[in-house]
Parts: C-alpha cells; structure tokens; sequence
C-alpha cells in the first residue's frame, strides 16, 4: 500500500504515490475542513477515498509490469535485447562461443540468466534452446508470431564468424580424424590385443 499520512506544517492529510511506466502519480487527500482538522467519520471517508484510489493505481501498476514483462525489444541492428552473444574464456586458456540470457522473468519475478553453449550444441540448436528460455520467462507461447520472429532473429554465421573468429565444433569425431574407433571397455572383461 502506497498511502501515507503527513501531518506537516504545509499538509495534513494523506499521500497516494505510485510509479506506473516510469511516471510517478501522487495525489493529495486533505484532512482539513474550512481550516480546521477533520475528525471521526469525515476522517474515515477522505481515508477510505486515498486507499480506493491507492488500489486503481495499484491494478493499473500491475498491469503495466505485466506487459512490459511480456515484450520483446530489437535493437536497431534487429538482435534481441537480453540474448547476447558472448565467448567465455575457460581455465585451459581456451574461450568458448555461447549466448547468454538476462531477462526479468515474468514467471518468477526475478531477474533469471542462463547460458547456451554454441560448441555443445551447434548455432541452430543454441540459438533455439536461448529463444526457448526466453520464451518460457517472458510467458510467450510457442505458436505464436512473436515466438517466430523471436527465432527468425537468429545472428547469422557470417556476422559472427567475422566478428569473433571461425566457431568450430568441441570434439571431432573419430571417421573425420583418421583414427579407428575403439572398442568399449566393460570391467572384468578383457579386451584382446592385436
């Protein structure tokens, strides 16, 4: 409840103030009558007015967290703002491509962050496990155009491949190596050698 009481040498009374999309409503509500304070039922009226107003400006408040809880804001070069594309140096010295996601979340009213590995993954799947996130704390729906443009939004290869250097996978599988592949090892069972 945003009501309170002033009993000030320029006010007596009751203030409402309430911040709604970054402007800030406040209104008054006197407790003086004719010059001379306000007693018993009079009182109650002006208090019982400052709290239904408090509780409009509470459900209108409500209501715009919830919608801007539910947006999506492109930069002007088209890239989701709160999915960032970012190389995170690792303790080998090595640095590894991924997304990162900031977001405040609708779901739990918190800010929320994770990270997508682009190695793990590949872009495609990367980027489709970022939007995904995003999507279930910002309460998009899947089947939705929002949801789409959210995916079409993709950084293309190029851009980063130019920006960050070539992405390449983690692990090379053994037919691209040239190296045979080798038997598992089960224990207790001996593996014959040739």
């Amino acid at each position: 409840m945003s009501v309170e009481y002033l009993d000030t040498p320029g006010f007596h009374g009751f203030r409402v103030r309430r911040q709604i999309d970054n402007r800030t409503y406040q209104e008054y509500f006197s407790l003086k009558a004719a010059g001379r304070p306000m007693r018993g039922a009079a009182r109650t009226r002006v208090r019982r007015a400052a709290e239904a107003r408090d509780a409009e400006l509470a459900s209108s408040q409500r209501n715009a967290r919830e919608r801007a809880a539910r947006e999506i804001h492109f930069d002007e070069r088209g890239r989701v703002r709160g999915i960032l594309y970012r190389r995170k140096k690792e303790k080998n010295g090595r640095t590894t491509p991924l997304f990162q996601i900031g977001i405040h979340s609708a779901r739990e009213d918190r800010l929320v962050n994770t990270t997508v590995s682009i190695w793990s993954h590949g872009l495609d799947e990367a980027w489709r496990r970022a939007v995904d996130f995003y999507a279930k704390h910002k309460r998009i729906p899947r089947h939705s155009s929002a949801y789409r443009r959210l995916l079409a939004a993709k950084p293309d290869y190029p851009e980063l491949a130019e920006r960050y250097g070539p992405v390449r996978p983690r692990r090379r599988s053994a037919a691209a190596s040239g190296a045979t592949a080798r038997p598992p090892v089960r224990a207790g069972v001996k593996t014959p050698v040739e």
